[in-house]
């Protein structure tokens, strides 16, 4: 079997998903822009083969690419990247090539927010309200029906990019004044708390491992004000979470994959589907679904690539919380005060890209216990500010 991973040093703790396919007999071959040295070790193990490009935006060196694979190991049977923002390039190269995944004509729903919600409207599951805001008297028609505030965001664009809350009329005439020349989706702004359904499908559609996260604020919130998040996972899911999130994966069709779906619950007791990420999670988020349930999901996710198997038994004995940290800002302990205090709750730490730092800070700590008051003391003694 041959399996190409697409920029597979990034996320960097994806490099354990290489290691389970060679575990298992698969060609591992890599595609990427990075010199090989610079890959780490284990990495560099896991392949068979490693092809370097000078620009991955350049699709013909891309083609050339899995054409010389393809010549010299046969067909390719899975083309994977482990970032969203390779989205459709995964999807050009899987339908030229003819691999397993999803192609071009699958991709429209997912890669435009404005279609999402038709898909999670078809369901049944509630939305906001928005538009596709193509002049400033459009937008004020919307928001005439609406209020402010209300949120624009790339209609295809990477978590929070370039997505702003609008307050008032003299911020939407800036806004338009300055927009990029892309479309923009304008919604209206709900106020609730942020959840995730995340999880991983079978080869037939099947779930197959799920789970939920609580959301200290939105990225949005993070990116543009500069806060630090954390989100922990959750023992017990809401039985209408789980109703809205199971239903979302069936109405994408999601096979073979992983998936991270967003909410809103409002106060008043509703569901909002905000969007789906057919992809697996970003950050350290894999490695809380291990830590969180003494499982290794990397192996799993290869078993059921290679033979559609998964056979880890999980209970979710474990809250398991992400806590990260901005250098900008002071905090009461130190680095060192924090492991010597909170150590034996912390089962990883490390220090974050900086191109995912803006939204998720830039040093993480990984925070475990079966009890929540202890995982929110030790959630707030790490970001308690000096």
């Amino acid at each position: 079997m041959n399996v190409l991973l697409f920029s597979p040093h990034f996320p960097p703790n994806y490099y354990h998903f290489a290691v389970s396919l060679r575990n298992l007999g698969v060609n591992v071959l890599g595609l990427g822009d990075a010199e090989y040295h610079t890959l780490r070790p284990e990495l560099r193990q896991a392949l068979t083969e490693y092809y370097r490009v000078e620009d991955l935006h350049d699709y013909d060196q891309l083609v050339r690419a899995c054409g010389y694979f393809t010549h010299r190991y046969g067909k390719l049977d899975r083309i994977e990247s482990h970032n969203e923002y390779w989205l459709m390039t995964d999807a050009q190269l899987r339908t030229d090539f003819n691999v397993v995944g999803p192609k071009n004509c699958d991709i429209e729903w997912v890669k435009r927010k404005s279609k999402m919600k038709q898909v999670f409207t078809n369901a049944g599951i509630h939305v906001a309200r928005g538009i596709l805001a193509q002049n400033l008297a459009m937008a004020r028609e919307f928001i005439a029906e609406v209020g402010y505030p209300v949120v624009a965001k790339p209609d295809i664009g990477v978590g929070a990019a370039a997505t702003y809350k609008i307050c008032d009329g003299e911020a939407l005439a800036c806004f338009f004044a300055e927009k990029p020349v892309e479309d923009y989706l304008m919604e209206e702004f709900l106020a609730g708390e942020l959840y995730s359904f995340d999880g991983l499908t079978d080869q037939m559609g099947n779930i197959v491992f799920y789970t939920s996260h609580f959301f200290s604020q939105g990225i949005m919130e993070t990116v543009n004000e500069g806060l630090e998040l954390f989100y922990y996972s959750l023992r017990e899911l809401p039985a209408e979470l789980e109703d809205v999130g199971r239903r979302s994966v069936q109405a994408f069709n999601l096979r073979e994959r992983f998936f991270h779906i967003e909410f809103f619950h409002l106060t008043d007791g509703r569901w909002f589907a905000l969007e789906v990420n057919m992809r697996p999670p970003g950050g350290l988020t894999m490695d809380m679904f291990n830590y969180a349930n003494d499982i290794d999901l990397y192996q799993e996710w290869a078993n059921l690539v290679v033979s559609n198997r998964f056979s880890a038994f999980y209970s979710r004995p474990y809250h398991c919380a992400y806590v990260g940290r901005k250098y900008h800002l002071s905090h009461r302990l130190s680095h060192e005060e924090v492991l010597h205090t909170y150590g034996t709750a912390i089962p990883h730490h490390e220090t974050i890209s900086p191109v995912l730092a803006p939204a998720i800070g830039d040093y993480a700590y990984l925070v475990r216990s079966p009890d929540f008051e202890v995982l929110q003391r030790v959630i707030e003694g790490i970001l308690a500010p000096a």
